[in-house]
Formats: structure tokens, sequence, C-alpha cells
């Protein structure tokens, strides 16, 4: 087998200059991280990624602070203080309309990536959340509060739509050997977001009565940088041959993220791609649940993501506090334990960058959950039992650092935040964050699929979402700390099903991965050598068979 580095060939055995292997037709050269991959990951996951998780932690910290801003505006209007039961609807819809718009968000994420693009998503996406940040901080100057409850759902749209669209975008622009890696940083950057909301909430920064208006407003310059630098990069490859037949672009997307010029191989796999599912056509969402040669991809997502959201995080955040406080830390440090919280968060999720394309996605996802429902099972014993056993407080410590490990390391995907009035804000903040549903869902459907898989993907996630938030609180008034016996029934449930169903996608092209679900779902498909028959020869194809029929 000859090794192909850019134009030339070599018989030997080591990796080329640009870390290209040839391996086959249709297996694709290993590949090694180019700066233009690099910059458009970076650039993508720092200008959507990073504020939506901004957004999830943001309103914490200033909560007792908005919440007089509130009841002092009302105050100024009607000359009464305002009522303690409309206070609470207020913020209650405060913090619910994030997810709410985050669901409006996930259903506009199939006819926007199809209609404008990813790239084009994007950036539209951006004018969301400029909006809203402007709104949300000249709202103590304007005097009122409505706006604030105006922008988090717009804030929710953005998040529904960047949730989705960004790892659907750098998936689709990532070779095989490193969308995994790649699709971890969107997760990596929510972890970071919500880390910086932690940091510039305290109290001695912004997270003060005079500060919470710029901690709301900041949320804009992720989204004016990406703005500004995402129009330089390349669209989707897959996007610009697949859907708008424009191969010459795909070609030109290509050579600039790979770093060389011959980019045939992987032209030919899009093709391929393309041919394979051609007599199906685009799908919506309701094609999608009943056609039967993505069942099982279908019922993986859905159950991915409702585990991930079901799997207890909101249980675990909401006795933090008093976990922390029976282990002798103090009330006023409890805000610096958060931090340290969201630090961990941060280091796991930069950890599974490094190894998901070692260990795989499979392996990470069961892990995590196995981690997760062994730490509910452990908590519910040493939540009971810490008033009798001193010790049972560092139990408890340490299962919550075990759970926010597995979590980080697979099985979740987006974060919420919910605050309940006269609750330290800290206690229940959602961070339930973990990098792999989302690569998974870019890798086990093709390009006509993708779009209505993650509008699929995202409802169930904000809808899972909306309802833990909602329920919770009566669980723990009815069941106390059993209720995390549910969640571990849920993390074991998930857990085997990804272990009986779910296949290993690590290093694998989409129609591979395609090919091993076609046999789980019990159809079949054309074989390759039919396809590659029939595919347009490239550029760089046509000028070898001219110079072969020369010769």
């Amino acid at each position: 087998m000859k090794l192909k580095r850019g134009k030339q060939e070599s018989s030997e055995g080591s990796e080329g200059p640009k870390g290209v292997v040839f391996m086959s037709f249709f297996s694709l050269p290993l590949q090694k991280m180019t700066l233009p991959l690099a910059l458009v990951a970076l650039i993508s996951a720092f200008g959507s990624s990073f504020q939506y998780g901004y957004n999830v932690s943001v309103i914490n910290s200033p909560a007792p602070y908005m919440q007089e801003f509130y009841n002092r505006t009302y105050l100024d209007r009607t000359g009464v203080p305002m009522d303690s039961n409309f206070q609470t609807l207020l913020w209650s819809l405060t913090v619910s309309m994030f997810p709410l718009g985050g669901l409006f968000g996930s259903l506009m994420v199939w006819p926007m990536v199809n209609n404008c693009g990813r790239k084009g998503t994007l950036l539209i996406n951006n004018l969301f959340s400029i909006a809203a940040a402007i709104l949300m901080g000249t709202s103590e100057l304007a005097k009122t509060f409505e706006v604030i409850i105006l922008s988090r759902v717009v804030m929710g749209i953005f998040a529904g739509l960047a949730s989705n669209v960004v790892p659907m975008f750098l998936g689709e622009m990532s070779p095989k050997n490193l969308r995994g890696a790649i699709g971890v940083v969107p997760q990596l950057f929510i972890t970071i977001g919500i880390l910086a909301a932690q940091i510039l909430g305290l109290h001695s920064i912004l997270g003060n009565a005079e500060g919470w208006p710029v901690l709301l407003g900041l949320t804009g310059i992720p989204s004016l940088i990406q703005l500004l630098t995402l129009p330089f990069f390349p669209e989707s490859p897959r996007y610009l041959l697949i859907q708008k037949g424009n191969e010459e672009q795909a070609r030109r997307a290509l050579q600039r993220l790979r770093g060389w010029e011959d980019v045939d191989d992987e032209i030919q796999e899009m093709y391929q791609e393309d041919r394979s599912e051609k007599e199906e056509g685009q799908f919506s969402v309701l094609s999608l649940f009943t056609f039967k040669g993505l069942r099982w991809q279908l019922i993986s997502i859905i159950v991915m993501m409702a585990g991930q959201q079901l799997s207890g995080v909101n249980g675990v955040f909401y006795y933090a506090d008093r976990i922390f406080e029976s282990a002798g830390v103090q009330s006023s440090s409890i805000q610096y334990v958060t931090v340290s919280i969201g630090a961990i968060n941060v280091v796991m999720t930069l950890l599974a960058v490094f190894i998901v394309e070692s260990l795989g996605r499979r392996i990470l996802l069961l892990a995590g959950f196995l981690l997760c429902s062994a730490s509910c099972a452990i908590l519910t014993l040493a939540l009971n039992l810490q008033t009798t056993v001193s010790w049972m407080s560092y139990l408890s410590i340490v299962c919550v650092i075990a759970y926010i490990i597995g979590h980080a390391i697979g099985p979740s995907k987006c974060p919420t935040s919910w605050v309940k009035p006269g609750v330290k804000a800290s206690s229940i903040s959602n961070q339930n964050l973990g990098p792999i549903p989302a690569v998974m869902i870019t890798e086990m459907f093709l390009q006509s699929s993708r779009p209505a898989a993650f509008m699929v993907g995202g409802s169930v996630h904000w809808l899972s979402n909306f309802t833990v938030g909602l329920v919770f609180l009566y669980m723990e008034a009815g069941l106390g700390p059993y209720s995390f016996l549910i969640f571990c029934a849920i993390c074991v449930t998930t857990m085997l099903y990804i272990f009986f169903v779910v296949p290993e996608t690590k290093n694998k092209t989409f129609m591979e991965i395609n090919r091993i679900m076609a046999k789980r779902n019990k159809v079949e498909i054309q074989e390759s050598k039919e396809l590659k028959d029939s595919y347009p020869l490239g550029k760089q194809e046509e000028k070898k068979a001219l110079s072969s029929s020369e010769m």
C-alpha cells in the first residue's frame, strides 16, 4: 500500500508532514489539526457555546439584587410593594423563559440550517444574543424588568440554536479521526462560560447591586467577535457539496481546512453519502419518525438526550450547599465552592477532548453513566446517615465530585439554570453538561437527516430540562434524598441501552456508521462498489484520467 502526502507518493510507512496516511478508497486519511480548523472551532465555540454556558449561570449570583430591582421598579410605578406571590411568578418566568426559548430555538434548527447553511445560521444567531445583551444591560437604566424576561426568551432561542448548530457545523468540517475531539470543544466552552459567569458573579466583582446589569450585558461581546470573524472561514464542505451541489466551493473549503490540495478522497466519500440517500431526499421531522432505516438512530438520540437531563444533576446541586455546610464550610464561602465545582467541570471536559479519540465515545458514555448511577446510590445512603454518622458528610462531598466528573466526561449535553426565590442561587445551579451526545447525533445521521435529528434531539433535551425544573422540588418535598434512587435507575437504564444498542463510532466515516446502523435497522443500502462507479469525477481525478488516456 502506498502512502499519499498531498500530491506526493511514497512507499515508506512513515507519516507525511501533513499527517496523511492513505488507507483505501473509502477509508479516509488520518489527519492532523490545522490552524484554520482549530480557529473555526474556537471561534464557533467561543461565540456561541461559551455564552450559552455563561447565560446558564449568570443570573444565579445576582438573583437577590435582581429581585430587589423588580420590587423597587414595581413600587415606583404603582406606589405599593410587590406582592410576594407576584414576585415569585416574575422570577419563575425569568428563569423558565430560558429553557422555553431553548425549545423554540431547537425547533428552528431544521429550516435554518437547510436554508441559511451552518455558518449562516450561526451568524444570524449572533443577532439574537447581541439584541438580548443590549436589552438586559440597559434594563436598570430603563427601569423595566419586563425586558429581562423577554431577553431571557431571546437568549434561550440563541442557546437552542447554538447547542445544535455548532456541533453539527464542526462535526461536518472535521476529519473522522478528529471529529470526537473537535466535537467536545463546544461543550468545553460551555463549561468555561459557566465558570466565567461564576467568577464574574462573585459579590466582590459584578454579582452585586451595582454590577449585575453589566454582568448580564457582557454576553454580547463573544457574539460580536464571532460576527466579525466567522465570515472569513468556510462553510461546511458537506453542506456545500451535498445540499448546494457546489463541488468547487466544497473542494476549496476542504483544501483550506486540511492544509493540502488533494482532497479527492473526502470529496468521493461525500458523493457516496449523497448517492446513498438521494432516493429519500431531505428529511423532515415527520419523515424521520416514519423512516424504518433510521429507527434505532432516532431512538438512541431520544434515550441519550432524555437520559442526560433526567439523570439527577438538579438534585446534586440542590443538596450541594447543605452538604458542604454540614462538612464545616462557612455560608459566606459557598460561592467559592461553587466556583471550584465549575473549575472541576472545565478540567474534566478538557480531559475528554484528549481521551475521546483514544477511548472512544461509547466507553465514555458508559463510564459516565456508571459513575453517576453509583454516586446517586451512595449519596442516598450518605444523606440519610449524615446526621448520625459524622464522616458521612465527607462521603457526600466525594459523591458530589464523583457525579460531576461522571457528567463531565460523558452523559449530558447542555445545561440550564433554575432558581427558586428564597433559596440560595448557588445551591441549585444546574450544570449538567458532558460532551458526547451531540457528537453522536452528528455521526449517526447522514447529511439529509442530520438537521431534523438535531431538531428532535434538541427538543427532547429542552423538554426534559423544563420537566425536571418543574417537578424536582415536588419530588424532593415528597421523597427527600430518596429522589436519587429514581435518578440512579434512570442512569442504569440509559447505560444498559447504550451498552446493547449504541455502536462505537470512533474513527469511522459517516457511511461506515450508516452501514452499522443499517444492519440493526434490518435495511439494505447500496454497496460502495456500485456507488463508486456512479460518482462524477473530481477535477483531480479528471486530470489523472486525461493523463492516462494521453499516455
